[in-house]
């Protein structure tokens, strides 16, 4: 990032972040509210990323999911591009926003999809990636079944024939079409995929039965409650503190559920 005669004072690691992430960025907060800038990029940038023991290929999915889910379309393309930079590939960037579908809808996801098409061009990247589906539309229900018995246990083998005749339709599509279709994907494993849809879910708020649920997904697959925290603390500054002390209630509700099991 050109620092280049701002006014802002910035920590060495800050400066160091914003070199690494944003090399080739110009302009932006720094000219034009350097005050609110110093402020953000160091507690953004040396403070939060220096917050437990993170690597950033993992920081950048939590980010990018969360920015998917607040429908933060402006610091999802500059931090897509730093994410390029710091080794997520172009597979992984498509995989979160095509898992973002089935949790926020494409009405909310579909401007994504063109965010990413464009910053992926501007690098040189050939569109269409390698296609990353496992399944078929035959397939797609038994290893959709398998993948939710694989995260949540062996009570869901039987999950997706359950509840009221007029909505059973919803859990078969739960199996079919969320897990069948997305989870069943190559490019990101279970623990990805669990952790980026925690991050779907905390950033857009108001489905805390959800986000508890996929919190103790999470732990049981292996993401346990620390990580889910220091996953929450890399997010904050992107969906501030109210989501972020929700995200955190949900978290401890969930490893007090698994205690008590």
């Amino acid at each position: 990032m050109d620092l280049g005669g701002c006014r802002m004072k910035l920590t060495e690691k800050a400066k160091a972040y914003l070199n690494k992430m944003f090399s080739e960025e110009k302009g932006g907060l720094q000219e034009n509210d350097p005050e609110f800038a110093e402020r953000f990029y160091n507690f953004a940038f040396d403070e939060v990323v220096n917050q437990g023991d993170m690597d950033d290929k993992t920081r950048m999915l939590a980010i990018l999911a969360t920015l998917t889910g607040c429908q933060g379309t402006d610091a999802y393309r500059v931090m897509a591009k730093a994410a390029l930079r710091v080794g997520v590939t172009p597979i992984e960037i498509k995989e979160v926003t095509y898992q973002a579908v089935a949790y926020l809808g494409i009405g909310r996801v579909l401007p994504f999809f063109a965010i990413n098409n464009e910053i992926l061009k501007e690098d040189g990247v050939s569109l269409p990636l390698e296609a990353q589906a496992k399944t078929t539309m035959e397939t797609r229900l038994e290893a959709g079944i398998q993948a939710q018995v694989d995260i949540f246990g062996d009570g869901m083998k039987e999950f997706y024939k359950s509840g009221p005749e007029e909505s059973r339709h919803i859990n078969r599509w739960l199996a079919d079409n969320c897990f069948g279709d997305y989870y069943t994907r190559k490019g990101l494993d279970y623990l990805q995929r669990e952790m980026i849809t925690f991050c779907f879910i905390a950033a857009q708020g108001g489905c805390e039965p959800q986000l508890v649920s996929h919190a103790q997904a999470n732990m049981k697959i292996g993401n346990n409650k620390e990580f889910l925290i220091r996953v929450i603390s890399q997010c904050l500054p992107y969906i501030g503190y109210p989501r972020s002390l929700n995200a955190l209630r949900c978290v401890n509700e969930a490893a007090k559920n698994l205690e008590e099991k």
